[in-house]
């Protein structure tokens, strides 16, 4: 190996690139976690995450010298002792492997990223009705929220730790002048030591999670449907469940899935066909029996009656409002917030009330995150 004196090779290729993997990961899942249209990508980059940190929890009992937890530095007198020598000497001889501040912040990822994956299997699975734990959204729907909270605290606190350790490299870089920052681009430290070396086995182990990585950003990134996206919810035949809703409705629009609205909405809006948004439906257009029929319909599928996202979603943003209009709901509100009023005006979309051109399927029932396209 071409190295100058006084330095040892701590980290090779394969840690390096999962070390990257590992703050990539976490920190575009972080940022794409605010737009709802970019979903997509916040599942992948989640989920390679959780592929990383698993390797690397594995990797800390079977990984090479200076990775394994066995070398760690966790005492509170070495954390102490770790600062004090920070603060005092400036020039001070730094350790090959982890030091006491990053062997903490190495579980601190550790632990908090598990539980982050975690909440976020459980709130895709609850609130989004998908992926591998799809099958809990039927019964415990209403967990959504706590695993949410869960998800959303969890993720601050680690990028707040995140943010920290960068601000320890940094310090280590431009004033203790360890060149700490290159060692895990490099792979080599300005210490004293023992250079690492990997075995064949453990390099194909590496970089078939590496390979693993890339391939999970494609297909659930560019893939329409994998068992790591798939809803448990189904296209649904309106016109099969309700003729006369299908028949009557699509006279003049697309159907609208009864659970978006709850059902003191459905009332007002049946009650209501005198100003239906500024047309007036007589008995001419909708009879008194067909009137009763879509109404009942209407009440018996409304969100009250639904594990939707888009329902629970609605009823617990509503309190005493009771909108015929779906972009009158805080919820509704809330989700598009981050998008252009401008957007709602441009073709093809044309109004905010025209669901159907960024949600494929719209009409039949169809909401998926995964499947947003916001046309450009």
């Amino acid at each position: 190996m071409n190295k100058k004196s006084h330095e040892v090779f701590v980290w090779p290729l394969c840690t390096r690139i999962i070390h990257w993997i590992i703050a990539s990961s976490f920190f575009f899942a972080f940022f794409t976690s605010f737009y709802h249209h970019l979903f997509r990508w916040h599942l992948a980059f989640g989920l390679i995450f959780g592929i990383v940190l698993l390797f690397r929890l594995i990797w800390g009992f079977v990984g090479p010298n200076y990775a394994t937890f066995k070398t760690f530095k966790l005492s509170l007198r070495e954390l102490q002792d770790y600062f004090a020598q920070k603060v005092h000497n400036r020039w001070r001889k730094i350790h090959a492997g982890h030091n006491a501040a990053s062997s903490w912040f190495t579980l601190i990822v550790l632990g908090l990223g598990s539980w982050i994956v975690l909440t976020g299997l459980l709130l895709q699975g609850t609130q989004e009705a998908s992926g591998i734990l799809s099958c809990l959204n039927e019964h415990y729907f209403h967990l959504s929220s706590t695993f949410f909270v869960f998800h959303e605290v969890l993720s601050y606190l680690l990028f707040v730790w995140a943010i920290i350790h960068i601000v320890g490299v940094l310090i280590e870089q431009f004033y203790h002048k360890t060149q700490m920052l290159f060692a895990m681009i490099t792979g080599y430290k300005k210490a004293d030591g023992n250079d690492a070396s990997v075995s064949m086995v453990r390099h194909l182990f590496a970089y078939a999670v590496i390979g693993l990585s890339i391939v999970t950003l494609y297909i659930v990134a560019h893939s329409s449907e994998t068992f790591l996206t798939k809803s448990r919810f189904e296209k649904r035949d309106f016109k099969a469940e309700n003729r006369t809703f299908y028949e009557k409705c699509t006279l003049c629009h697309k159907t609208y899935p009864p659970f978006m609205l709850p059902h003191a909405s459905w009332i007002r809006l049946m009650d209501g066909l005198n100003n239906h948004f500024g047309e007036q439906i007589t008995e001419n257009n909708i009879t008194k029996e067909e009137h009763i029929n879509i109404k009942e319909y209407l009440l018996s599928q409304s969100a009250e009656t639904s594990t939707h996202k888009v329902a629970f979603k609605t009823l617990d943003s509503l309190g005493d409002m009771r909108p015929i209009s779906m972009s009158k709901v805080p919820y509704w509100r809330e989700a598009h917030k981050n998008i252009e009023k401008s957007t709602f005006k441009s073709l093809p979309i044309k109004d905010a009330s025209n669901c159907f051109v960024c949600h494929p399927d719209f009409e039949y029932g169809i909401l998926d995150n995964t499947r947003i396209h916001i046309p450009r």
